[in-house]
């Protein structure tokens, strides 16, 4: 004799007369310091043969590392990106002629020392064809900030769920649910430009430091919201 198989049971996003559930958002919004800044660097190198330009290039290249590298911990880190050397042709003719080559390294550099930011940043842009976009301010990924607006997006949520419990004379009994949205830093960079043209050859004696740029740091944004389903006590209607 065959037994018909149990149905699976669906919880009811719903509660009952004797149990009724409440469904609220927490959310929290933090205005906090920047923890990090970071810089994005171009290096460019052209010359008429290949050999010069990653020449150029190289030098150009080692010029800014040993820079970065001076300022010791003030640089939490520093990274080579993408690296191209592009032969340029000339523009009229029949056959493929290379008139220069293009040769470009990318690096990016993350500050954690802002005081010294501003100097690093006028003295990477004053080096030849370097060129620097920056600063995009920024927390780390596992800051407290992010932790305490989502602390705070769940004490939202329960003292709204008692809220209306209380309104209806009833209290809360349970947590059903407690569902996270969305934690993310919203705030969108600026970033400020540099661009470096290569020194003239009508200064006398030696040139001069840029001085240093005062930037001030760009206050950070951190969301959190939460979903949370409660049920609580028979209200007195």
């Amino acid at each position: 004799m065959d037994h018909a198989s149990p149905q699976p049971t669906t919880a009811l996003p719903y509660g009952t007369p004797e149990t009724p559930r409440v469904a609220v958002r927490g959310e929290a919004r933090l205005e906090v310091d920047p923890e990090i800044a970071r810089l994005s660097i171009t290096v460019s190198a052209r010359g008429s043969d290949r050999r010069t330009a990653l020449e150029d290039l190289t030098r150009r290249n080692a010029q800014v590392l040993d820079l970065v590298k001076s300022y010791g911990q003030a640089v939490e880190k520093l990274e080579t990106g993408a690296f191209a050397i592009t032969p340029q042709l000339t523009a009229k003719g029949r056959h493929e002629r290379i008139h220069a080559y293009h040769g470009r390294v990318h690096l990016s550099v993350t500050v954690a020392d802002f005081t010294a930011l501003g100097e690093l940043s006028t003295r990477l842009a004053d080096l030849e064809l370097t060129q620097v976009v920056g600063p995009t301010w920024a927390l780390r990924p596992d800051s407290p900030a992010h932790a305490e607006a989502r602390r705070q997006a769940v004490r939202e949520a329960v003292q709204r769920a008692r809220e209306y419990a209380g309104a209806l004379d009833a209290r809360l009994t349970a947590l059903v649910e407690l569902a996270d949205l969305d934690s993310e830093n919203a705030n969108q960079p600026y970033p400020v430009a540099y661009a470096a043209a290569p020194r003239g050859a009508g200064y006398g004696g030696a040139p001069q430091a840029a001085p240093a740029l005062d930037l001030e740091p760009q206050r950070q944004t951190v969301y959190a919201q939460v979903n949370a389903r409660f049920t609580m006590s028979p209200p007195q209607l």
